[in-house]
C-alpha cells in the first residue's frame, strides 16, 4: 500500500477495483483496511475485497478471494489531519514491503508465495524519521533479495529507460559511474526488452555531459567510461551505440528508432518518461530473483485524501507485473524449474 498517508491507498483501490483484473490473479494487498476503506468511501467504490487481520492464522494460508488485505491492525496509528512525512507512516510502510518480499522469496510449493510485488509510493522522509537508511523500495529489495546487480527502469507506451545510477546526489555520479555499471545497465536493458517480446532490441545510450563531451572538450567520462562500456556490451552481440548527447536521443527513442535508453543518472531518465507518459510509466526494478513494479510518481501529499489521484501509473503497473510474472513462470516451465 505504501505511505499510508499519501495516494496509495487511493490508486490502489481505484486500480484493482476493475473485475477484468480479478479473473487474471489473486490480489494480496499489504496495508490498513481502515485507510483503503476510506479511500473506497471518497470514490465512491464499494468495497470489493476480503479483509484478514496480519497476524492471524487466516492471513497464513493464501488461498484466499480475488483481493485480501492483509490489515496490519495491530499497530496503533493516528493519522495526522494533514499529509505530510510522519514516523508511524514510515515504520508501517516499511512493515507492508518487508511482509510482501518475505512471501515473495517463499517457495513455489508454499501457498504464501506470491509471483510479483507492485509498490505504492513511498515517503523517504518518513522511512528517515522511523529510522530506516534505505534511499528506496529498490535499494532495500536488493538487500533482502541479496543481489549484487540492480537497475531501475521505466516502461511506458513512447519510451522505455534504464538508469545506470538512481538515488545519487548529482555531484556524486561521476564517482560512482563505472565501465562496468555502464555495461551491466546495457545488458539489463536488452534483457528487459527480451523478457516484453523484443527480438534484437536496439538500445541508445545516453553520454554524461552536455553533447556527449564533445570529443573530450566537455568532459571525458563520456569516452573514459561510457563508450568503453557500450563496446562490452556490442562484442556480446548487443545492439548498443553511443554515447549520445541526452538532448536529442529521446526524440529518436520515441520516433521508434530506438527500443531502449540507457541513462546515466535520475533526472536524465525521469525526466522525458514523466514528460511523455506521467499516468502510463511504470518503475520495473530489474536484477532481482522476484518482479518488482511502481508507479512512476511519488505519495503526492498534496492530493492525499482528497480523491483526486489518477490511479493509470498503478494500473499500468499492475498489468506489466502480470505480464512479467507470467513471461518469467513460462520461462520457469520450459526449463523445468
Amino acid at each position: 500500500m505504501g505511505d499510508p498517508l499519501g495516494i496509495g491507498p487511493e490508486v490502489l483501490v481505484k486500480a484493482l477495483a476493475d473485475p477484468e483484473l480479478h479473473r487474471q490473479a489473486r490480489f494480496i494487498v499489504y496495508g490498513r483496511n481502515e485507510m483503503l476503506t476510506l479511500a473506497a468511501d471518497r470514490a465512491g467504490i464499494r468495497p470489493y475485497w476480503y479483509r484478514v487481520a496480519q497476524a492471524s492464522d487466516r492471513a497464513q494460508g493464501r488461498l484466499l478471494p480475488p483481493v485480501t488485505v492483509v490489515d496490519f491492525d495491530d499497530k496503533e496509528f493516528h493519522p495526522p489531519c494533514e499529509a505530510r512525512p510522519d514516523l508511524t507512516a514510515g515504520h508501517l510502510s516499511k512493515a507492508f514491503v518487508e511482509e510482501a518480499i518475505t512471501d515473495a522469496m517463499r517457495s513455489p510449493d508454499d501457498d504464501r508465495r506470491i509471483d510479483a510485488i507492485v509498490t505504492a509510493p513511498i515517503c523517504k522522509e518518513s522511512w528517515s524519521l522511523a529510522g530506516f537508511r534505505w534511499p528506496g523500495h529498490t535499494e532495500l529489495l536488493a538487500h533482502r533479495t541479496r543481489v549484487k546487480r540492480q537497475a531501475m527502469a521505466f516502461v511506458s507506451p513512447r519510451l522505455k529507460v534504464v538508469l545506470a545510477t538512481a538515488h545519487l546526489p548529482l555531484m556524486d555520479v561521476k564517482n560512482v559511474l563505472t565501465i562496468g555499471r555502464v555495461h551491466e545497465s546495457i545488458e539489463f536493458g536488452h534483457e528487459l526488452c527480451s523478457s516484453l517480446g523484443i527480438e534484437r532490441p536496439r538500445i541508445a545510450v545516453c553520454g554524461l555531459n552536455p553533447h556527449a563531451g564533445e570529443n573530450g572538450l566537455l568532459g571525458d567520462e563520456d569516452q573514459r567510461i561510457i563508450a568503453p562500456g557500450i563496446d562490452v556490451a556490442v562484442r556480446q552481440g548487443i545492439r548498443a551505440t553511443g554515447p549520445h548527447p541526452a538532448d536529442t536521443i529521446f526524440i529518436g527513442a520515441t520516433s521508434g528508432e530506438h527500443d531502449l535508453v540507457v541513462a546515466m543518472y535520475h533526472d536524465q531518465g525521469l525526466i522525458p518518461v514523466k514528460l511523455l507518459g506521467w499516468d502510463e510509466a511504470v518503475n520495473v526494478t530489474l536484477g532481482l530473483p522476484i518482479v518488482r513494479t511502481s508507479p512512476d510518481h511519488g505519495t503526492a501529499f498534496d492530493i492525499a485524501g482528497r480523491n483526486l489521484a489518477d490511479p493509470g501509473s498503478m494500473r499500468s503497473a499492475i498489468d506489466l507485473a502480470l505480464r512479467m510474472a507470467a513471461s518469467r513462470n513460462t520461462s520457469s516451465s520450459s526449463t523445468g524449474r
